[in-house]
């Protein structure tokens, strides 16, 4: 049986390189380690990028889903497109995710609605089905900080985008990974917890790993699934961009 390739982006959403690249690390290492001859990796970090806000001029569907903003949203938003699943890690940033990382999601949807609508009928305003494995990773300094909403609101940015969310596994990740550094705000917190085998982070580290395995089999089903059906998607423009991407 032909073995399915995965292309896994990893997008570190703080502005440093410390506890969620550390993280990030863990969920990508894992997600290697299912297949290395056939899972492709790639970490992206907004540290040091230039990601400008959404002005809402709407120039983007004129120009068939380019940006007016030259920055680097645009490596990011190619990368993010080609990529068959996605693993977000970031910190609590005022209870929600990071504004360099907000920046982007909000400039990739109205990106994307300008890229894609000549798939529907004029006056149709939807974006495909996009059906990439989404997976979020939240580290706070303190305990019940916002980790959870944080995770919900990247959550929800999946479901816009038409792909699909994954938590990891019970019972260390309901929704997906969360933890705290106990109030520690260094860098390498996480990762100093860790290799004194402090239980906190181990739940964590452990988590994380583990949604990294499953984002990998899920993507591998619904690429699976998805040339099972292609004479039947087809069909659909909708299934167009997911078709185009398992055809590669």
């Amino acid at each position: 049986m032909e073995m399915l390739s995965v292309d896994v982006l990893g997008i570190c959403g703080s502005p440093r390189k410390g506890n969620s690249e550390f993280l990030l690390q863990q969920a990508l290492e894992a997600a290697r380690s299912v297949d290395p001859d056939h899972v492709q990796c790639t970490l992206y970090s907004v540290r040091g990028k230039k990601l400008a806000p959404c002005v809402s001029c709407f120039r983007c569907g004129e120009l068939e889903g380019e940006c007016v903003i030259k920055d680097d949203f645009q490596q990011l938003r190619e990368l993010w497109v080609a990529a068959d699943a996605i693993i977000y890690s970031v910190p609590v940033y005022h209870m929600g995710i990071p504004g360099q990382l907000k920046c982007f999601i909000d400039r990739l949807g109205n990106s994307l609605f300008g890229r894609y609508r000549h798939l529907f009928p004029a006056g149709v305003e939807s974006l495909p089905k996009q059906l990439k494995v989404v997976a979020s990773i939240a580290q706070g300094v303190h305990l019940c900080s916002g980790q959870e909403h944080t995770i919900t609101d990247l959550i929800n940015h999946a479901l816009v985008m038409q792909c699909v969310p994954v938590a990891g596994d019970l019972w260390e990740s309901y929704i997906g990974p969360a933890g705290w550094t106990g109030k520690d705000i260094a860098r390498d917190a996480l990762a100093r917890q860790f290799e004194r085998g402090e239980g906190d982070a181990a739940i964590l580290v452990k988590a994380a790993r583990d949604v990294g395995r499953r984002v990998v089999e899920m993507a591998r089903i619904l690429k699976a699934g998805g040339r099972q059906l292609r004479e039947h998607l087809q069909d659909d423009p909708s299934y167009a961009p997911f078709l185009e991407r398992i055809g590669r």
